[in-house]
């Protein structure tokens, strides 16, 4: 079985139909959404069908999620103009078209989706988050736990079951909304001898992580300038092993920069699907 991750399709249904067909998922393999599936693009509610159709799938909430279940739930945490400036539109013009028990049992869904999860290739292990994650909060509270993850040790002797605690202690909003912490510093959890957990995330798009991570522009998107999956971290410290990957190749901006790609944890094999006009 394989390992399959994408995010940030942010209503871009053809794309992600494309960059699916490329990449030929099997249906023993497991794909995994990092959230923000809905918003930006014109067909959000179409993403989620497409999304929930396909089998040994598992979706995460992104901060889109997150603004929708606010919104309906009417949680006093989003308002609607807020929504509709994040590209909110034309999500509620789908949900509109629902009736109510279908509506009701979409929200349903939405509102139960998980932070996070860890996954293990033959390799290695993965934290999979919509943002990122807490570094200094997480090593801390591995520490506690009897890991020790200082003078580049790195988390290798963290368990699938440490790492999914960790996670639990970690605010919300981080693994939701955070950014610059996040792909700024190092996460400290792969070693000096390259192993340990790498942290994937989306909600970042590639073309502007230039802004947030030790990176030069050129090296977050493609030679056209579209978004990418983008390895972040690597250094003696991490072993040449990038810490972090941004799996969010900007569908959000549309055409002609922005993208679906997909990623394969297993060997890093990975398919794109560019944004055309209209779609």
């Amino acid at each position: 079985m394989a390992i399959y991750v994408l995010s940030d399709v942010h209503g871009h249904k053809a794309a992600l139909d494309e960059a699916l067909g490329l990449a030929s998922p099997g249906d023993s393999d497991a794909i995994y959404v990092l959230g923000d599936m809905v918003d930006r693009g014109p067909e959000p509610l179409g993403v989620i069908q497409l999304v929930r159709s396909l089998p040994n799938t598992h979706v995460l909430m992104g901060n889109h999620e997150r603004m929708l279940v606010d919104i309906l739930r009417e949680t006093g945490d989003m308002d609607s103009f807020t929504w509709a400036l994040n590209g909110g539109v034309a999500t509620a013009l789908g949900l509109d078209a629902l009736d109510k028990d279908e509506l009701a049992e979409l929200v349903d869904w939405v509102e139960a989706l998980p932070l996070f999860d860890v996954v293990d290739t033959a390799t290695r292990r993965y934290i999979l988050v919509h943002a990122g994650i807490d570094a200094l909060e997480a090593r801390a509270f591995l520490a506690t736990a009897g890991i020790d993850v200082f003078d580049g040790r790195g988390a290798a002797e963290a368990s699938r079951e440490d790492l999914l605690n960790m996670l639990a202690h970690q605010d919300p909003e981080t693994l939701l909304w955070t950014r610059e912490e996040f792909w700024g510093c190092p996460t400290g959890l792969v070693g000096a001898d390259g192993t340990g957990p790498v942290v994937v995330a989306g909600h970042t798009p590639s073309i502007v992580l230039a802004r947030y991570a030790e990176l030069k522009q050129d090296m977050c998107v493609d030679a056209e300038g579209r978004g990418c999956v983008v390895p972040v971290g690597a250094c003696d410290d991490t072993g040449g092993v990038a810490d972090r990957i941004d799996i969010d190749c900007s569908a959000a901006a549309g055409a002609p920069r922005g993208r679906v790609g997909i990623v394969r944890l297993d060997d890093g094999a990975t398919w794109y699907a560019s944004i055309k006009d209209g779609e």
